[in-house]
């Protein structure tokens, strides 16, 4: 439906000049993101600044209508499409980085920072935010709250939720307020910190953030085991994590996911395997000989075809080569690719490959496994080819959702929700814990303006 002449006439008040586009060239660019869902909003709005979002929300309320956030618009699941239309409040021009203060060990940032632009600024001063998804050349600080990404170091360093002091926000009330510290320790009432990150925007609209900060490591060390199959590469998951030394990644890749990154890159001599892992180990240099020669050891075991440890820099890249390729390997087999990220305790990890290979068979489907194995999240890539291949495939999800909860696992370990997986999230939730989340929603967006249709089925 059109906007109400006098919400876009306040809108205009608002957001004045090239801060409110109505055009459709210009909406169109903001109705999708990498998912395939997509809805034209009826206006985009750039804030810069909180006071702004303020009075955004309050306009909105007053009319009833749905306000989206999104930051680079890298979300899979549909999280940052405008599913009921609305307005879509982009926040790339809010992209401030605030405070460093490495005395702190944190950083207070806009919600439009780059993953990249801040990973930059803090090695300037030693240090580095530990969230690190695959999209961080142009994936928002702010989505990374919404959708509590991870990425390889999250097996080490903990997921945004870990990484996070305080927020500032607006609820859907139009009401501003501040949640958490700028101290590592916080006793006092409610997290709602906690609470906003990971909630996809339907809650409030983060424009503040209080950042905790991690020094960098004096040195990194990279190996990579190939194993004769699947199993045994998660048998030795297990094994490395049941160990003292915690590795900074723990990346899993199955016999498909290599083949696809061996045909799309040649060059990056992708070994044949059964399955592949790739190992890091970060410290002070005097420490890391120690560090790696424990996780060799339990990589070391039955299955276990060759372990080569990088020594400079050149043969660390070389090494990581296969798993940078794998992404744009897949598109090249596929449009239609169906990702999900589920989670399982590592312990159960040899069951999750087993199930998802059987799954395949069963479906006579391709599907893909590879990810952040050190947590136990691995990315179930199904690649249906054509019609008949993407109808199985659907069909197939249900039953992996199923196999992820029976090991005791969940639907996301750092994608979210969004519109994908709303009508599973009953399988992982029972109806008393999601009419609490109901409730939530409810205090904080009384109108449901915000983000609906997403995340809560």
């Amino acid at each position: 439906m059109p906007l109400p002449d006098a919400l876009l006439a306040r809108l205009r008040e608002i957001f004045p000049d090239d801060a409110l586009a109505t055009g459709e060239v210009e909406r169109r660019a903001f109705a999708r993101d990498n998912s395939r869902h997509q809805q034209l909003p009826e206006a985009v709005v750039f804030p810069t600044g909180h006071a702004q979002v303020e009075a955004l929300v309050r306009a909105c309320r007053e009319y009833k209508v749905p306000i989206t956030a999104r930051g680079g618009g890298t979300s899979s699941t549909g999280a940052s499409v405008p599913a009921a239309g609305g307005v879509v409040a982009c926040f790339a021009r809010m992209n401030r980085i605030l405070r460093i203060a490495p005395d702190d060990r944190l950083a207070v940032v806009e919600p439009g920072v780059t993953n990249d632009a801040l990973q930059l600024a803090l090695a300037t001063h030693g240090f580095f935010w530990a969230p690190d998804p695959g999209s961080a050349p142009w994936c928002a600080v702010g989505g990374n709250l919404a959708c509590n990404a991870g990425g390889p170091r999250a097996v080490k360093y903990g997921a945004t939720r870990d990484n996070v002091l305080g927020l500032r926000a607006v609820a859907g009330t139009g009401a501003g307020f501040r949640a958490g510290t700028h101290t590592t320790k916080d006793s006092t009432g409610y997290d709602l910190t906690r609470l906003l990150i990971g909630s996809e925007g339907t809650l409030a609209l983060i424009t503040e953030a209080t950042l905790k900060l991690t020094p960098r490591p004096g040195a990194v060390r990279t190996l990579r085991a190939s194993y004769a199959d699947t199993n045994a590469a998660a048998q030795a998951v297990a094994r490395i994590m049941a160990q003292a030394v915690t590795p900074s990644a723990l990346e899993f890749m199955d016999a498909l996911a290599l083949k696809l990154a061996r045909n799309f890159q040649p060059e990056a001599g992708v070994p044949e395997a059964g399955a592949l892992l790739l190992i890091e180990v970060d410290g002070e240099p005097e420490t890391l000989d120690v560090a790696a020669a424990a996780v060799t050891r339990a990589a070391r075991g039955a299955g276990l075809v060759e372990l080569v440890a990088a020594t400079d820099a050149a043969e660390t890249a070389a090494l990581w080569a296969a798993r940078k390729a794998l992404s744009l390997a897949q598109r090249a087999v596929t449009q239609h690719k169906i990702n999900e990220d589920v989670v399982v305790p590592v312990s159960r990890l040899p069951a999750l490959v087993d199930g998802v290979r059987a799954l395949a068979d069963r479906h006579a489907v391709p599907i893909v496994s590879f990810g952040h194995a050190g947590n136990g999240n691995l990315h179930v890539n199904l690649l249906p080819r054509d019609v008949d291949e993407i109808e199985r495939a659907y069909a197939a999800l249900p039953e992996l959702f199923a196999l992820v909860l029976a090991l005791e696992g969940t639907l996301s370990g750092e994608h979210g929700i969004g519109l994908v997986k709303r009508e599973y999230m009953p399988l992982a939730l029972g109806a008393e814990t999601l009419a609490l989340m109901h409730a939530v929603k409810l205090a904080f967006d009384p109108d449901g303006i915000l983000n609906p249709d997403k995340l809560l089925p």
